[in-house]
């Protein structure tokens, strides 16, 4: 042998073994059929084993694996092989075949040994020159081979089977695996590995020496084998066989590893190669989800609770034994919850509102789907909460998934997408593929499909049903087909109302379909499928209307089977249970409950009765005992019961808003959190240990729409929809007023106390701001209304108390869309008389969205006020100057709602925070404000829409009020991790080179820079002799100059504001003005000012279909002199000169700039006919590309709710 083959391994210099890919030493890759006699080559039997694969490249044959036929046989214990799988290290064991796990073969001259790893292409040159010699040596290289397994049979015959020994060189480095797979997986990685896999999209991710990778092993997925036969296999055996596995083996016995799975090594600290880590997923048991350590909190917000649920889906019972769980929705997170630990675990992940889920038999494994923008179907594991698999792109037209159903071994998923144009489509989700295996178009006439089932004894038959038609889908794996039944129904068919489908089922008999209807009957389908001893196709199966049992008066809300019972679920709150007959066997009618949503039962089978049983008897003539699991109930009014069979004992686990919530306040010092509902009910919550303390429900008809409590926590402020607003007492909710106050049409939508109690301020839908003030009445304190004003004329925004600066006397602001910010004299305030003591617009083209008074961090007070144009600006609290405008967050639309996070000691004065939500997103600032966008972050928090927030008196937690998905969500805040998030994103100007087009190197500001000097020129005069003055200011005269020719082009009040914030910047301080301005600060006043988005063609159409009409053709146009008229009378008008030097300059009759260089005159505004200039008819496409000459950006994807008229 040559040197390379007696060393094959040798060590680089970064301590990594590597290997020629194209050569093993130790086994020579078989070419064509050269025969191995250490393997036998498989008989006539068709035997398949699964450690064995089909050649890729033509048809040529190995005898050490086995062809696949084209009818995709297979052996259920093993997965089907995919292109490019093999088995790494481990094969079954056959009865009588032997088997070294050291063999490997290498497929595509990318995968190799793990024992063995690639040499340097430099290092390597003998090992390359003994490849291509290996003809001459390959006799003796066989005869060793063969020797060497003849002692591996005689070790076999012995009945032992050792441990692999790893060379001890490897373990001195780690081992870099590249597209090493197991079958029906996609790689294992190494933590050293940035390599980018062929085939697959994803990018190795190189993980940091020490940390904890959660990648998940092929046994993540239940064990389930490939032809879609009937035979069932629970995904709970998983867990079982591998605990019964050797040390080495991490998989299941059977055909457990799957593809996209992927098992990370590392190096430990002695630099040696650590073995691969057990899945979470394959050794955890049912009760290892509430024992995870959640302590360590790495994010600024992290979601800890959830108040409420969606009771348009379904509760599922996981546990029912020592445990109680069960499974909900809440928004777009997946709550699993047990009520005896009263512990929640979230699994997060769905970016959109969750719109379905389903869950396998076992309970093991759970589905979810959204519906929204880049929708996701995630399957997760209930044992651990790790998505063991998400399907992207599920719906590539944005619908969503309106449905989705699972099989009883978990191994298909089916969905049918939301909208108009429905598909049905069935994933084989355990292979981990990001395509259906099959689809189906649904026709229109068959109505909007919303429930789907599959059939439990047979992988491919389904049923879904519309509130018209029923669909019963066979599925033909083999050829790729989904062929579906839909007879319609109408009323000559049974010559009776049949009604609108609610669930359809199959019967237990396996030969009929039942649909429930809200009439209260069940429409009976044959299914009539081909004999599969038909040696010709007699065409698909079907199904025909057989029969209408008109089962009870009460329509069925809920059609399900358990054991041998059929269940349902009726508007009348009752549970019946039918057999197979449809007679009925037993009912539960005496709870009272409202109209059933959903039915979950336990997945333990109910013991047999003993002496102390407590089963009632059935209603059959036998009277035996009704034996049946416990089961959970959900209702239409958002209550979830627990019924125990034994004893039929029923219990109430919880019962929570059935409407939108669009209102929570916090106590000012104690830990409770009122919830308001539209529905009438005001619930209290202890949200440190998370228990129910007490509620209220109002009469039918008025929803609560506002809460807050006085600043002693005494009293709770309520206002309501209809224009009541009631004053409660803090403990007990019982009325502190003898009779609510009703001076308002229309909804409270803002409720704010004083700072000393003694007046309360109320906003309603009608543009009016109340006020209401505490008299001693017979020596007690009681409140009366004192006046009311309708002073706005578009929607209050924010209601707002504050403290005179010279006083301690309090003061009221009202904050309105229409851009107005209205104070009110409460000295000069009479009964039926409000005073106004001043207006003031807070912006030109925005509107604000909300205010809060900016904490005492400099000598000089600010009103802090947020608009839609993602601009923070403050005012002086006193003469309402605007003094800075500057960059707020920009996370996909406007701040809505803003609150200073409380104080918990003194020493933290100096360092303050802002808790801010927009459409959908709640986030935290760090003060001061300054256009960093590295002080801001944000999550997503309610999907469909925020409705309200608040915070707890010691500034820990922050709760989020969903509006009509009906939940709160309590978040816990972690300071640090913000300002860590800070520190990476630089210091000084830093993070401001980052938000204009290529940093500080970039070519803009290069040219910002050279406009800057420019204008110290021009400051000078273009034509003077002197000599020239170089400094690093500029004048302030200049900037609105600069500002034009960098490509922002402010309006004469945003220059006004510039201009204030420059001068009056150090005044407070210094007491002097400021005239000039240097680079970087110019810099950041250009960033704080611009549009955050630049010019976007969006905002300027908005406009346009505000200013103009639709033509003749469809598009939004403004007539040419009616734009010549808008240039002249409204906004910033000009003169007629004006307009006519600025269209010279843009048509090029005048030179560019001609107005702002001293030596230029213009001789050519005069001459300019505009009537010949301009078309008749101007689009925003026109007036921006040529008439302006701009080049517009694309838009963002943000909100651009800037301007308003």
């Amino acid at each position: 042998m040559s040197d390379a083959e007696k060393s094959p391994l040798e060590e680089t210099e970064d301590g990594e073994m590597e290997m020629e890919e194209e050569y093993n030493p130790d086994y020579q890759k078989l070419e064509d059929e050269e025969y191995n006699p250490d393997y036998q080559k498989m008989e006539d039997e068709e035997e398949y084993n699964p450690d064995y694969q089909k050649l890729e490249e033509g048809e040529e044959y190995n005898p050490h694996y086995q062809k696949l036929e084209d009818e995709e046989e297979y052996n259920p214990d093993y997965q089907r092989l995919e292109e490019e799988e093999y088995n790494l290290d481990y094969q079954r064991v056959e009865e009588e075949e032997e088997y070294n796990p050291d063999y490997q073969k290498i497929e595509d001259e990318e995968e190799y040994n793990p024992d063995y790893q690639k040499l340097e292409d430099e290092e390597g040159e003998e090992d390359t020159l003994a490849w291509k010699e290996s003809q001459e040596t390959e006799a003796a290289i066989a005869k060793e081979m063969e020797e060497q397994a003849g002692e591996g049979q005689e070790e076999e015959i012995a009945g032992e089977q050792e441990e692999i020994a790893v060379p001890q060189e490897i373990t001195k480095a780690m081992m870099s695996f590249e597209r090493l797979t197991f079958p029906g997986s996609q790689s294992i990685e190494s933590g050293a590995s940035l390599k980018k896999q062929s085939g697959s999209g994803s990018e190795r991710l190189l993980e940091p020496e020490g940390s904890e990778v959660v990648e998940l092993s092929p046994s993540e997925i239940p064990n389930l084998d490939q032809n879609g036969s009937e035979e069932q296999q629970p995904s709970d055996e998983l867990v079982e066989k591998t605990d019964q596995m050797p040390e080495r083996e991490v998989g299941p016995e059977k055909g457990g590893w799957r593809k996209g799975k992927r098992v990370s090594c590392y190096l430990n600290p002695e630099g040696k190669a650590a073995a691969p880590k057990e899945s979470l997923v394959s050794t955890s048991t049912e009760d290892a989800l509430f024992r995870k350590d959640d302590s360590a909190r790495v994010f600024p917000l992290t979601m800890t609770w959830a108040f409420g649920w969606n009771s348009s889906l379904p509760v599922f019972s996981i546990r029912d034994e020592n445990q109680r769980v069960l499974l909900y929705v809440c928004a777009h997170t997946v709550v699993i919850y047990d009520i005896f630990r009263n512990s929640q675990h979230h699994l997060q992940g769905h970016a959109n509102v969750i719109s379905c889920l389903c869950i396998s038999e076992d309970r093991r494994w759970i589905a979810t789907a959204d519906k929204g923008p880049d929708c996701l179907i995630i399957i997760w594991d209930s044992f651990t909460g790790i998505p063991v698999h998400t399907i992207f792109d599920s719906c590539p037209e944005g619908n969503g998934i309106r449905a989705i159903a699972i099989t009883r071994d978990a191994k298909y998923l089916a969905t049918i997408s939301d909208g108009k144009d429905q598909k049905i489509c069935i994933w084989k989700w355990t292979l981990a593929v990001e395509t259906p295996a099959c689809t189906l178009d649904l026709n229109k006439e068959y109505g909007f499909q919303n429930y789907l089932i599959f059939n439990p004894t047979n992988n491919k038959e389904l049923v879904s049903n519309s509130k018209t038609r029923a669909i019963y889908y066979s599925w033909y794996e083999e050829k790729n087909t989904l062929a579906h039944s839909a007879p319609l129904l109408t009323e000559k068919t049974f010559n009776k109302l049949v009604g609108k489908f609610s669930q359809s089922v199959f019967h237990l008999n396996l030969t009929q379909i039942l649909s429930a209807t809200m009439e209260g009957k069940l429409v009976v389908w044959d299914v009539h499928r081909p004999p599969p001893s038909a040696t010709t196709f007699l065409g698909f199966p079907y199904i025909k209307p057989c029969k209408l049992v008109h089962l009870q008066k009460e329509g069925i809300t809920v059609l399900t089977t358990i054991d041998s019972y059929i269940v349902t679920g009726d508007i009348k709150g009752s549970i019946k249970f039918y057999d197979h007959t449809l007679s009925i066997v037993n009912w539960y009618s005496h709870f009272k409950l409202s109209p059933i949503r959903t039915l979950s039962f336990s997945k333990t089978p109910p013991p047999p009765a003993a002496e102390k049983s407590s089963y009632p008897p059935d209603c059959t003539l036998k009277g035996d005992l009704f034996i049946v699991r416990n089961f959970v109930i959900a209702t239409s009014d958002a209550t979830v019961y627990h019924l125990t069979a034994d004893g039929t004992k029923l219990e109430k686990l919880f019962v929570e808003p059935k409407d939108a919530i669009c209102a929570v306040a916090c106590h000012p010092y104690q830990p409770l959190l009122a919830i308001g509902s539209l529905c009438g009910m005001i619930k209290v919550w202890d949200y440190e240990s998370k228990t129910y303390l007490f509620s209220r429900v109002f009469e039918k008809g008025i929803g609560v729409q506002s809460l807050t409590y006085n600043p002693e926590g005494a009293i709770l402020g309520v206002g309501f929809t209809e224009g009541t607003v009631y004053i409660l007492d803090a403990m007990s909710l019982e009325n502190e007023i003898a009779e609510p106050f009703k001076y308002s049409r229309s909804g409270v939508t803002q409720i704010s106390f004083s700072h000393d109690s003694h007046y309360m301020a109320t906003a309603d839908e009608n543009y009016a701001v109340a006020l209401y003030q505490v008299v001693v009445k017979h020596g007690q304190r009681v409140w009366e209304y004192l006046a009311r004003l309708r002073s706005h004329h578009r929607s209050i925004q924010s209601l707002l108390f504050g403290v005179h600066l010279d006083s301690n006397e309090p003061r009221l602001l009202s904050l309105g869309r229409d851009r107005l910010l209205i104070e009110y004299n409460l000295l000069k305030t009479c009964k039926d008389h409000l005073e106004v003591l001043d207006i003031h617009r807070t912006d030109q083209g925005c509107y604000p969205t909300c205010m809060v008074w900016y904490p005492p961090l400099t000598k000089e007070l600010f009103l802090l006020i947020c608009n839609s144009g993602y601009k923070v600006k403050l005012f002086n609290s006193t003469t309402k100057m605007c003094r800075k405008t500057l960059l707020g967050p920009t996370y996909g639309s406007p701040i809505e709602q803003i609150q200073l996070l409380p104080v918990k000691t003194t020493s933290e004065l100096q360092k303050r925070y802002l808790v801010f939500i927009n459409r959908d997103k709640v986030g935290l600032q760090i003060l001061p404000v300054d256009g960093n966008p590295h002080k801001t972050s944000a999550i997503i928090c309610h999907p469909n829409g925020v409705a309200g927030m608040t915070l707890s008196y010691d500034g820990c937690y922050a709760f989020t009020a969903g509006g009509h998905d009906r939940s709160v969500v309590q978040w816990e805040i972690n300071l640090s991790a913000l300002e860590a998030a800070v520190s990476l994103g630089g210091e000084d100007l830093t993070p401001f080179y980052g938000l204009v087009a290529g940093g500080r190197e970039g070519q803009f500001y290069r040219e910002l820079e050279d406009y800057f000097y420019y204008s110290q020129l021009r400051s000078q005069g273009i034509d003077t002799m002197e000599t020239r003055e170089v400094s690093e200011h500029i004048c302030l005269s200049e900037v609105p100059y600069v500002m034009r020719a960098i490509g922002f082009y402010p309006s004469e009040e945003k220059i006004n504001d510039m201009f204030n914030e420059i001068k009056f910047g150090e005044y407070v301080d210094t007491g002097k003005i400021v005239d000039k301005i240097n680079l970087p600060d110019f810099l950041k006043v250009y960033i704080n000012h611009r549009p955050p988005f630049g010019n976007t063609m969006t905002g300027i159409q908005h406009s346009f279909e505000v200013l103009g009409y639709t033509n003749s053709e469809g598009k939004m146009v403004i007539q040419r002199e009616d734009l010549l008229r808008l240039l002249l009378t409204k906004g910033e008008h000009m003169t007629q000169e004006e307009m006519l030097d600025c269209f010279a300059t843009l048509f090029g009759m005048n030179p560019e700039g001609w107005k702002s260089e001293p030596a230029a005159t213009s001789v050519k505004g005069s001459e300019i006919c505009l009537e010949e200039a301009l078309p008749d008819e101007i689009t925003a496409e026109v007036f921006t590309t040529e008439i302006l000459g701009l080049t517009i950006s694309e838009d963002s994807g943000q909100d651009h709710m800037v301007s308003e008229v």
